[in-house]
């Protein structure tokens, strides 16, 4: 079990009020207690470790220059929180990140005043804090708005948005690129090697009217001038950098680590009657942790860990995880077709695409954290003759519903979208649970919409998808492990819109899709032993409906339940509407439809988070015995008896 370290500095520390209240001078033994004290929680919870090691330093300078939570500062994405957390009233509960009940593992509004502005997905934060920062303006309330934005996120465009229009805020924002050189994956495209020869020149600052008030407080070069590039000079003499090309007063890099060098210059921006600032801090993820800075990953994202050696628990051995069976499926894909590609948005590991680079790695396109631009190049390359497989988690596709609507759908081109994620995804709650997207696909002409009830299906899905181009497709399918049913070692091409009885009966019919199919058979179980003769259908396709299937099951059965994992518009939905449609209700058909609540479920663990949804066997017993008992007294038990 890891002991808890000492922290005697950091005891005396419950609100960045009391941060205040310390010296300078004893700021470096409070970051060295923050570290460890931040390590020893995540050691016992698991979650994001090495983003939050890397700005131990720069969190705590913030809540020492700034007055939070009157200034308001936001988090980018917001898994580096944790030592924020710690220092605004929240260590007494920092061992419950993630878990039910518990702390998020990202920023919330409802859960401190500190959390001005939740997130959980990229990029959202410059202009989050413009907004705060206009609303003290036109309202004369004092104030400032610090935005913490990676370089990992500068990589989307809505960052750029935000910056362009910033100047209005004047010196009430303040953009803090917190410069890595680590996202989840390393950052890709024109920005990270701009940031780069940033970083590799002579310490910068503006030309502008600050120069002398910040030249004295800069520290020592962080890097000599190895790649001095000469239209990087240039842009030097003239002040020509890209932020202040974008209304910025650009200060930095500044060393991210010295809290001393960090706290006299974000004391000169706060005072400074120009802005908008952007103060560059290099740091480094996993910072102060030996494990995490010898990992390629930099503990971005682990499993509870024993602190001393830094091991990882390891789940038990178990049937592979969805993605690595749809990894898996794609390689094989593009073995056999050249023609197949792979696309992702900064998340190659998270979608298995890392094994499909190892393969093929000029076939695979790691956009960085832009899914719109995904889609819409994407959809590019289907128009000239290529299959492009687009691997995104289903709630960030949520970013580039205009493309897929737009350049997608309405053009008809065969882009095939792989949806991980989808349905609820446990200890990461609510922002990246995969709800929306059978309401949000399913209504577009062209669409083809699956979703795979287990590792087999998903292996059927994605040749089915390959060998698809009169149309866009999309296969959804969740978080974690299969159900361990054998993988076909040659797949099958399923016919569209088509799908399978699984289980015969007489009196039920449960419409299943997607993963709640073994729910579904165990429902089945139950029923058939209260006298219930229950049918069981995988149906596969949320779109097109396998029209034929549903007209048989609910004119030959009493009690028909349709359930998905996802929100309502979904599957049962459009079951609902071809039904009322086809007159197929008229006959005192009992139609229910079983699907996440209309509320955002907080994190737990998958399986409560099912039950809480009314998702599991014992909820579909229950629906079926109600709609019996409505206008039956033969059925008097419950299913939760």
């Amino acid at each position: 079990m890891n002991e808890r370290p000492q922290t005697p500095l950091l005891d005396q520390v419950n609100v960045p009020q009391d941060l205040r209240g310390l010296k300078v001078d004893q700021l470096r033994q409070l970051c060295d207690e923050l570290r460890a004290e931040t390590i020893s929680a995540v050691g016992v919870t698991g979650g994001h470790l090495g983003s939050g090691l890397g700005v131990v330093e720069l969190t705590a300078a913030i809540h020492y220059v700034f007055n939070t939570p009157d200034d308001r500062l936001i988090w980018d994405v917001g898994h580096q929180c944790y030592p924020h957390k710690i220092l605004t009233g929240r260590r007494d509960r920092i061992r419950t990140l993630r878990m039910g009940g518990g702390l998020s593992g990202f920023t919330k509004r409802a859960e401190s005043e500190y959390d001005p502005f939740g997130a959980a997905h990229s990029s959202t934060s410059i202009s989050a804090a413009l907004g705060f920062a206009i609303a003290n303006k036109l309202s004369g309330a004092p104030g400032k708005a610090i935005a913490v934005i990676g370089d990992g996120a500068m990589s989307a465009g809505m960052a750029y948005e935000a910056m362009n229009n910033a100047a209005e805020a004047g010196n009430r924002l303040v953009v803090i690129l917190n410069d890595n050189d680590m996202s989840i994956a390393p950052p890709v495209g024109g920005l990270s090697h701009y940031l780069a020869r940033l970083v590799s020149s002579d310490k910068y600052l503006s030309v502008r009217h600050l120069a002398q008030k910040f030249a004295r407080k800069l520290p020592r070069p962080l890097h000599k001038a190895a790649r001095k590039a000469e239209e990087y000079t240039r842009g030097m003499v003239t002040g020509g950098t890209l932020f202040e090309e974008l209304g910025f007063y650009y200060v930095g890099p500044v060393d991210g680590h010295d809290i001393e060098g960090l706290v006299q210059i974000l004391e000169n921006v706060r005072d400074a009657d120009l802005g908008p600032m952007l103060v560059h801090v290099v740091t480094k993820k996993g910072k102060g942790y030996g494990p995490a800075e010898a990992a390629a990953d930099k503990y971005h994202g682990v499993q509870k860990f024993d602190v001393i050696s830094g091991e990882q628990a390891k789940a038990p051995a178990g049937p592979p995880s969805y993605t690595n069976v749809f990894a898996k499926a794609l390689v094989a894909e593009a073995e056999r077709d050249e023609k197949v590609v792979a696309i992702t948005a900064a998340m190659p590991s998270g979608t298995g695409l890392d094994k499909f680079v190892d393969r093929f790695p000029d076939r695979m396109f790691d956009v960085g954290i832009a899914e719109q631009h995904a889609v819409t190049f994407a959809a590019g390359l289907a128009a000239q003759g290529h299959r492009p497989f687009v691997a995104i988690y289903s709630t960030f596709l949520q970013r580039a519903y205009d493309q897929v609507v737009h350049d997608v759908a309405i053009q008809n081109l065969p882009v095939r979208f792989a949806m991980d994620r989808a349905g609820l995804v446990g200890a990461d709650g609510c922002t990246h649970a995969g709800s929306f997207d059978l309401a949000y696909l399913c209504t577009l002409p062209n669409m083809v919409v699956m979703a795979a009830a287990d590792e087999a299906e998903l292996t059927h899905m994605v040749h089915t998808m390959a060998l698809h181009d009169s149309s866009p497709s999309a296969v959804r399918y969740p978080r974690g492990n299969g159900t361990g049913v054998a993988i076909p070692a040659t797949p099958q091409r399923l016919e569209i819109g088509k799908g399978r009885i699984v289980r015969e009966g007489k009196k039920i019919a449960i419409l299943s899709l997607g993963t709640r199919l073994e729910e579904a058979l165990k429902a089945a179980d139950t029923l058939d032993g209260k006298g219930l003769s229950t049918t069981v259908a995988d149906l596969r396709f949320a779109k097109p409906l396998d029209e034929d299937l549903i007209r048989k099951l609910l004119s030959t059965h009493e009690v028909a339940v349709t359930i998905e994992e996802a929100a309502i518009g979904g599957f049962g939905a459009h079951v609902l509407t071809l039904a009322s449609d086809a007159g197929l209700t008229d006959a005192g058909l009992k139609i229910r439809t079983l699907r996440l609540p209309d509320i955002f479920q907080d994190q737990d663990k998958p399986e409560k988070q099912y039950e809480e949804a009314g998702l599991d066997a014992a909820a579909i017993v229950d629906t079926v015995l109600k709609a019996l008992r409505h206008n039956s007294t033969g059925i008097a038990e419950s299913a939760r008896a």
